[in-house]
């Protein structure tokens, strides 16, 4: 992204985090009171545009795998809490994403980070929406594809250890619709520092998957897709297949504890609905990843509070 503009992929994603609150039928696969509220005016009439799940079918798969991957990553903070003691939840490439100021647990603290240009724009945001963040946030301000990078190798583990951050308490990570924007480089510099948190931390990531290995419909909506992130100065870079991942993970010092795909995410979050909304397509991943002594992962349903 450019220097001095917040992400437009982050906007894209909370607009849809807000549609389904308002579009999709209830129960809510992840209900989320202040995802419409931190859009405030500015973009109402968009969401109202916003086509159901009948219509746009596939517009609508992509959102559904937005609503099931941060759904996926709080029921891993919250099985996190009850089994293993977590105490702090660190999120990655934060965008609008409102869990801080929805954070039902007293003992956990939360850490976002974004780029500056984007962190920003969300303190606009929040204060335009008149939603106070709790004594429990904490911002860190990093560009962490340029401390990655080499730029500022230090940057995000010092930023964090100076916002309290403390490495050594179990954490849950939420890396969401960060790692296909990444190089390599700063991927694995991003998994080595997440490798060396305490035992029982967790991290939950969205991957893509390499073009050769999907089908000409999906090859011709990805290299779509691929081309309006470009045009925005946000565009894919990275891609891994399942094997390719697990090695890279292993390389970190960590251990695939769930891989999903479409079909996974909607048995689990989307079975039973009648409004069309599921995951479509090979593209999208989710991976839930720990140190390599971490025991398995129990997916927990979504507790009341904790509800991205």
């Amino acid at each position: 992204m450019h220097e001095a503009i917040p992400s437009r992929t982050a906007l894209r994603v909370a607009l849809r985090r807000a549609a389904h609150q308002m579009k999709d039928a209830k129960p809510l696969a992840f209900d989320d009171p202040l995802a419409v509220r931190i859009l405030g005016k500015e973009f109402q009439e968009e969401l109202k545009r916003t086509p159901d799940s009948v219509k746009r079918p596939f517009s609508a798969g992509l959102r559904a795998f937005m609503v099931a991957r941060a759904r996926l990553a709080e029921d891993t903070l919250a099985a996190g809490v009850r089994r293993l003691g977590v105490r702090q939840y660190l999120v990655l490439g934060a965008g609008l994403d409102t869990f801080a100021c929805r954070n039902a647990y007293s003992d956990v603290r939360v850490f976002e980070v974004d780029h500056p240009a984007t962190q920003a724009w969300k303190m606009e945001m929040l204060a335009g929406a008149g939603i106070v963040p709790p004594e429990s946030a904490r911002f860190v301000a990093v560009d962490f594809e340029r401390a990655a990078s080499g730029l500022e190798p230090q940057a995000l583990r010092e930023r964090l250890r100076e916002a309290g951050f403390d490495a050594s308490v179990p954490t849950v990570t939420a890396w969401l619709g960060v790692v296909p924007y990444l190089t390599l480089e700063a991927f694995r510099a991003t998994t080595a520092l997440l490798g060396g948190f305490a035992r029982g931390s967790e991290v939950v990531f969205d991957y893509s998957q390499p073009r050769a290995v999907l089908g000409w419909q999906e090859q011709w909506m990805l290299d779509s897709m691929a081309s309006r992130v470009a045009q925005a100065g946000e565009p894919f870079q990275l891609f891994f297949t399942p094997e390719e991942l697990a090695a890279e993970l292993q390389r970190a010092g960590m251990r695939v504890v769930e891989d999903l795909d479409s079909a996974a995410l909607t048995a689990r979050y989307f079975a039973g609905r009648t409004d069309g909304l599921l995951v479509r397509g090979k593209t999208a991943r989710m991976c839930v990843a720990g140190s390599q002594e971490a025991g398995p992962q129990v997916a927990g349903s979504q507790e009341a509070g904790v509800r991205d």
